[in-house]
């Protein structure tokens, strides 16, 4: 859950700017890395993922194994935390871990460079949330979350709605992957919907599909009408991205067939067809 300006586009300098920690990695980390991904898969964690994340079972053997190595990493460096008397176990960090390295199975964007820690609630949480009116007056009020991403740093995640959205790939709805989609966009510092990308061209075409889909979930919500896309994906560009990432990786077949050129690009975004999975 991310509040930011209603914008899908950066200016170009800080398109750039914000992309390039893409090749920042330093070279001890990248080699720990390496090492990492060579490492042995659990057994038990094989079993977990069966259990808890049947998504994975979609993917084609190549990125089964993709993911798998993915996990090894970010569980080596990203801290569990439990909070409000939740005692973490390897069921909750192999289920989180594997959601969260599904964005990253097309393209290596690091292993959320921002990210120092996953802090696990049993439940809801309660946190405070900021607002701009259309005044421009900031506010401020507590609500009860399913989950947050902070450009700060954090990730703070339900379990119950973890498990929940783990265990129907079907439905749409992911909170891991949502939080994370909005980490992705926070690398720049903030979120407004629009994640590093790679050229002027792919930021122009991203701006004007994007914008457009926006605009018409808007127009849709004011006719009353239902559709694929939820009513939560209108409060800002920045969860409109992190709504459409939920629905890239669980309903891609009625993503494409409904947003076509939304579809597109979020595909040349995460560099991945879900529509070729099983």
């Amino acid at each position: 859950m991310q509040t930011s300006a209603l914008a899908f586009y950066l200016t170009v300098g800080t398109a750039l700017s914000g992309a390039a920690w893409l090749v920042a990695e330093p070279l001890w980390r990248h080699w720990q890395r390496v090492r990492l991904r060579r490492g042995v898969f659990p057994p038990v964690w094989r079993a977990l993922l069966r259990r808890h994340v049947p998504l994975v079972a979609r993917l084609p053997a190549n990125l089964q194994l993709r993911l798998k190595q993915d996990m090894l990493v970010f569980l080596a460096e990203k801290p569990f935390l439990g909070c409000a008397g939740l005692v973490v176990t390897d069921a909750m960090r192999v289920t989180v871990a594997a959601l969260a390295c599904m964005p990253l199975l097309g393209a290596r964007r690091g292993y959320y460079p921002a990210l120092q820690r996953v802090l696990l609630y049993p439940g809801a949480f309660v946190a405070q949330q900021g607002q701009v009116g259309e005044d421009g007056v900031h506010s401020a009020e507590w609500q009860a979350l399913l989950g947050q991403s902070w450009a700060q740093g954090q990730v703070l995640l339900s379990w119950a709605d973890v498990q929940q959205g783990a265990a129907d790939p079907g439905d749409g709805r992911n909170v891991v992957i949502h939080e994370f989609a909005h980490q992705l966009d926070q690398v720049k510092g903030y979120a407004n919907g629009a994640p590093p990308l790679r050229t002027r061209q792919a930021y122009r075409g991203w701006s004007r599909v994007m914008q457009a889909e926006f605009d018409a979930l808007h127009q849709r919500l004011a006719r009353g009408e239902a559709g694929l896309i939820e009513a939560y994906a209108a409060t800002n560009p920045a969860e409109f991205f992190a709504v459409c990432s939920e629905l890239f990786f669980e309903r891609a077949p009625e993503l494409a067939q409904q947003h076509p050129a939304l579809f597109r690009e979020l595909s040349g975004y995460y560099r991945i067809n879900p529509l070729s999975w099983s």
